[in-house]
Order: C-alpha cells, then structure tokens, then sequence
C-alpha cells in the first residue's frame, strides 16, 4: 500500500523575517547573506511598459511553477517569497522613468537547483506563452550589509521615506554602494496603491 509522504516544510517567512519586516518609522541596518533568485533584467516605466509586467509575469508562473514541482518530486514545500527590484538608471534619480534600468526577482530556497529550475521552465512555458520566460535566470545574489525601512502607500509617495533614509546614511557616516532595492510585500497586480508595503533597501559602504 503506497502512502503518501509529508512534505518538509521550510518556513522561509519565519527564518528570514527581520530583512522582510523592518519598522515603518526607523531605518535599520541588516547584514544580508547571499541568496539565490529568480532574476529577469529590463528597461523602462514599471507603471506603463509591458516589458515589466512580461517579467513579472514570468517570475510569478516560474516561482510557482518550481515550488508544485518540488512539493510533487522532492516532498519539499516553502512559501512563495516577494517579488523585489532592483532599480538604477544613468542620470541618477532624476532621471526620466523610460530610462529606468531594472532586475526582477524572487527569492528562492537552495534546494531549488538548476535542475529544478529547468525543468520548471519548461513546464511553465507548457502552460503559457510567457513572453518574458527565456529572460529568466537562477543566480546567487550577495547584498551584505545594508540599511532598510518600511514604506506604507504608494510609490510615488515614497519622497519622505527615501529622505529618511538618506539622512541616516548621512548621519552614520554610509555611503550608499550599489542599487536602489524594492521588496514588494503585496501582489502589485493585486492591491490598492493606499495599502502597499514596500521594504526600501540600500545596500552600504
């Protein structure tokens, strides 16, 4: 008589709660380990190119994807982790938001394997025509330490968060190395723009 297995249960949520949680009103510095993602590059307005939505898109129906395949396959579960980005442009800033340069990407477990990741690929695009899905890619990603806080509203209310931040890196003596980072902690496809909780990021030197 075949018994079915219970999955192992990662509690990604829980193991890696302060770098998702950070206060809403105080900056907070965290050391960030290297962890791996699913990664997909692009250009242009988050709000309006149909480049962006392609990789998210992508990243959604490969996470979820990998995820059912290992709970079937290796009897591995674990929650499906934020959506983040990371976002830089030429002109800094104030740079137009056409200009904007970006790097999608979802957290993954290290017993997702480029094995896994493949085969979850090739499942996907079984599923849908994914236009963005030959963008993805599974790499490692190092961010060490960093200061963070936490933003409630929408994105174009972000100024006096950012400010804060700006002012603490000022004021312990950072500078700010690398590039601006996003942790979206509401589907954006989802939720009202009032209720969003973003985690805001950047990485220190």
């Amino acid at each position: 008589m075949n018994r079915s297995i219970e999955p192992t249960k990662l509690d990604l949520k829980t193991d890696l709660k302060h770098f998702y949680t950070p206060p809403v009103q105080e900056v907070v510095v965290v050391e960030v380990p290297a962890m791996q993602f699913l990664m997909l590059d692009g250009k242009g307005d988050p709000n309006t190119a149909q480049e962006f939505k392609d990789a998210v898109e992508a990243l959604y129906t490969v996470a979820y994807t990998t995820k059912f395949l290992l709970k079937k396959e290796a009897a591995i579960d674990y929650p499906i982790m934020p959506l983040e980005g990371l976002w830089w442009a030429d002109g800094g800033k104030d740079a137009p938001r056409e200009d904007w340069q970006w790097t999608a990407m979802m957290m993954q477990p290290d017993c997702v394997t480029e094995v896994w990741f493949t085969e979850a690929c090739r499942q996907a695009q079984r599923k849908k025509n994914l236009r963005a899905l030959e963008k993805v890619r599974l790499e490692r990603f190092h961010e060490g330490t960093a200061a963070q806080i936490m933003h409630v509203g929408p994105f174009a209310d972000e100024g006096p968060t950012l400010e804060k931040l700006d002012r603490f890196l000022e004021e312990q003596g950072y500078t700010f190395r690398g590039k601006h980072h996003e942790i979206y902690l509401n589907d954006l496809r989802r939720v009202a723009p009032n209720k969003m909780r973003t985690v805001i990021r950047h990485p220190l030197g």
